[in-house]
């Protein structure tokens, strides 16, 4: 009495909700999407005696694997009674009457009337009422998602175009900004003061430096001697004064040469200095003072290189070429090849010059630099005397070749 109790409470149960469910899924079949039928409900009296015979419903349609253009990922298959193969199926009853309740989904006639399912899914759904959504010209009226690769044309409400997906336009450009544009929020006095200051400060003040590259005693065949080659300037990076001093002596002899340059110095590119100003020879006798001309700088290959001409107050024309390359063979050991060469536009026999190339010096000096300021070398120099140079020499009774074995330290601070 029990079992038959509860198997008649169960049945009305199910005979109340099943209006109600029925009605709660009315509207959600969408044309081309099958929806499964009702299943009868059997009376109560033979639920408990006899097996429900199987509902009979359409045959399971094909469902396609492909996904849509546009919606890759989504796996349609679990969703019961959706038919994605275009397969024509009968759409449950109130299909129509709950798309026309969807926001933004309009029916068209033609799928109103459709009695047996649609040839293609989604079909008479129009998206142009749909918000942020917008359909290439000619698609509205239907879902043609082929049409649609990626949802190309669909905008979003409120995105603003950017970068190069602006259009062209004639606007004028925008103004640079100004050259100072902290004189906007300081005082312009202070602002230049403090400018100059930082250009002072970073390679505006003045620099100084003095260098030996010479200082060498000289070991020769007949009578020893020495040699100097030094150089000090002061100044900043663009102007600078320049002194340059170099000359030679027998140890037993005497001062045999010796001169003083004065010069201005200013760049005239990053490697190069042009230089103007006055040598004086205090030795050979007579003196002499040179107005001059010439320049100094780093050639490319890294060869130290260095010109002038002299004009004395006599009206003898000079000139001088000489360059050095320092060959680092480890980071304190380095050898320097040396090249001078001496000119003279005229004969000068109270100086004992002759015209063309007076003399030439080749030197070889290997150094190890202790610490940079402070390198001391050895090395081979020769001097030749060439032309009517070599002859004064002759008639003095003095040799115009030399080979000298030399020593000394190369210093600068």
């Amino acid at each position: 009495m029990s079992r038959l109790t509860l198997s008649l409470v169960a049945t009305a149960a199910i005979v109340v909700a099943g209006p109600a469910a029925a009605q709660s899924m009315q509207g959600m079949n969408m044309p081309g999407m099958t929806m499964p039928a009702k299943k009868p409900v059997a009376k109560a009296k033979h639920t408990a005696k006899r097996k429900r015979p199987p509902a009979r419903r359409a045959g399971p349609a094909k469902r396609s694997t492909a996904p849509m253009a546009g919606m890759t990922g989504m796996d349609h298959s679990a969703m019961p009674g959706m038919d994605m193969s275009g397969n024509t199926s009968r759409p449950a009853q109130g299909a129509q009457e709950g798309m026309k309740a969807m926001p933004g989904m309009q029916m068209t006639p033609s799928s109103q009337t459709q009695a047996q399912g649609a040839s293609q899914p989604m079909q008479g759904m129009d998206h142009s009422a749909m918000p942020g959504m917008s359909m290439p010209a000619g698609q509205q009226g239907g879902h043609d998602m082929q049409a649609m690769p990626g949802m190309t044309g669909m905008a979003m409400p409120g995105m603003a175009q950017t970068g190069t997906a602006l259009s062209a336009g004639d606007a004028p450009a925008p103004a640079p900004p100004m050259d100072h544009y902290a004189d906007r929020l300081f005082a312009p006095a202070e602002m230049a003061k403090a400018r100059k200051d930082m250009m002072f400060e970073q390679g505006g003040q003045p620099f100084h430096q003095v260098m030996f590259n010479l200082a060498e005693f000289q070991a020769r065949q007949g009578r020893d001697g020495y040699r100097w080659d030094g150089e000090a300037w002061f100044g900043g990076d663009i102007n600078r004064l320049w002194l340059k001093s170099e000359g030679d002596g027998a140890v037993r002899g005497g001062l045999e040469s010796a001169e003083v340059q004065a010069l201005y110095s200013r760049a005239v590119g990053p490697y190069f200095n042009l230089q103007a100003g006055v040598r004086h020879d205090f030795q050979p006798s007579p003196d002499r003072t040179y107005a001059t001309v010439g320049f100094e700088g780093l050639s490319p290959y890294m060869f130290e290189v260095e010109g002038a001409l002299f004009l004395s107050t006599k009206g003898d024309l000079l000139g001088r070429l000489e360059g050095y390359y320092d060959q680092r063979i480890t980071q304190r050991l380095i050898l320097q090849p040396r090249v001078e060469l001496n000119l003279s536009a005229q004969d000068v026999p109270e100086n004992r010059l002759g015209a063309g190339l007076t003399d030439a010096e080749l030197g070889l000096r290997l150094r190890y630099e202790i610490r940079r300021q402070f390198a001391p070398y050895i090395g081979v120099s020769y001097v030749a005397q060439t032309g009517r140079t070599a002859d004064f020499t002759r008639a003095d009774g003095k040799r115009p070749q030399t080979t000298s074995f030399v020593a000394g330290t190369r210093i600068w601070f």
